[in-house]
């Protein structure tokens, strides 16, 4: 099978999963904290009902397919095939009232990304790539997605989510990018990438990342002609320290400044 035979089951995923988040949103919701640490890492009832909701379609049409969630864990890891979901990237935001998060839904064919969604169901917005093309859908339209060309470090526009994320040493080391960029803006989660992927950001820099936080976003980004990879310039999919670019120029200096 192709990754076109699996587009529509995406979008009923993604459908599902907005169905299903859409009713908790904005309201008085129970929130706990998944965290060990003093750090706060919230879940929701809506993340636990989302996963749930697109693990049951998935096991009911493609029974012997791995998935990988960020809520309720891993099953057949090693297939052939392995859904990564992440029913709400962007909690903070979610529980604040901001819609700066999303459903991401990646397909990975023996252990690669071929196909992802970010699907952000308030706003009706769905970015979406397959490594060779990305697309757009939205209360715009509909739009072939295509990262925007950059020079420079100094001409770029940098997004994190939070250096607060960052532990100290690699918060020193992304200060090396702020200094050089013209300019350096906080927040967005999965939206940065996605932002990136439309032609709006230049760069996104992240740390500490987790498979499901990143495996959708990279067939947008590179099939909107960008490049995701880690800090040391390997490939991303399995998380940590991860660097997104428009323009081949400034992921190349970046990654310079990032290993200095």
């Amino acid at each position: 099978m192709t990754v076109i035979d699996f587009s529509a089951f995406i979008g009923r995923l993604a459908t599902a999963s907005g169905e299903t988040i859409l009713p908790f949103f904005r309201t008085s919701l129970s929130i706990d904290d998944k965290s060990k640490t003093k750090d706060f890492d919230p879940v929701t009832e809506a993340d636990r009902a989302a996963e749930a909701v697109m693990r049951r379609l998935i096991k009911a049409n493609f029974p012997q397919h791995g998935i990988v969630g960020e809520e309720f864990g891993n099953e057949r890891e090693d297939a052939d095939y392995v859904w990564v979901l992440d029913p709400i990237d962007g909690t903070k935001s979610f529980i604040g009232g901001f819609p700066i998060w999303g459903t991401l839904i990646a397909l990975l064919h023996k252990g690669a990304p071929v196909f992802g969604m970010m699907h952000q169901p308030f706003i009706g917005e769905r970015f979406s790539g397959d490594n060779g093309s990305a697309n757009y859908k939205g209360p715009s339209g509909e739009r072939r997605l295509q990262v925007r060309r950059c020079a420079s470090l100094a001409e770029a526009t940098t997004y994190t989510t939070s250096p607060l994320l960052m532990n100290e040493s690699d918060r020193a080391i992304f200060g090396r990018i702020e200094r050089g960029a013209r300019l350096s803006r906080y927040g967005g989660d999965c939206y940065s990438y996605c932002m990136l992927a439309a032609g709006h950001v230049d760069l996104v820099v992240e740390t500490e990342l987790k498979p499901y936080d990143i495996a959708a976003l990279i067939p947008i980004v590179t099939g909107a002609g960008g490049v995701v990879t880690t800090w040391e310039g390997k490939p991303a999919q399995g998380g940590g320290r991860i660097i997104a670019a428009g323009d081949a120029r400034v992921h190349e200096e970046a990654l310079k400044l990032l290993n200095r």
